[in-house]
């Protein structure tokens, strides 16, 4: 009597959840400064899952290697700085769905 082994059940990535263009900015440069090279995105709300929520609305800017985590004025040591574009953010995403949906994106308001 031959015995076939149970094939194993294949495992699917999940979804990556749908990348929306940026609320804040319409090209591909530093936010502050306007430099067109070394740039890295920034999720301005980071975290598990506010992260995945920040590329679903669009609250994502591109940033200069130094002014994102490369120097001490990047944003991820500067908490003026990240509270600046937290606000300015929030702002964006009201003026389009309003407070009570970004407390219930986000879970509290900046402003």
């Amino acid at each position: 009597m031959n015995v076939r082994p149970v094939p194993k059940p294949s495992k699917k990535p999940k979804p990556r959840p749908k990348e929306a263009p940026s609320i804040l900015q319409d090209r591909k440069e530093c936010y502050i400064t306007g430099a067109v090279t070394n740039l890295h995105k920034h999720h301005i709300f980071g975290g598990n899952p506010n992260r995945q929520h920040s590329d679903e609305y669009g609250c994502w800017i591109w940033l200069s290697a130094d002014l994102h985590n490369l120097s001490k004025d990047g944003v991820h040591f500067n908490k003026e700085l990240d509270l600046a574009l937290k606000r300015e953010a929030q702002s964006r995403f009201e003026a389009i769905s309003g407070r009570e949906k970004f407390i219930e994106v986000f879970g509290k308001s900046y402003l």
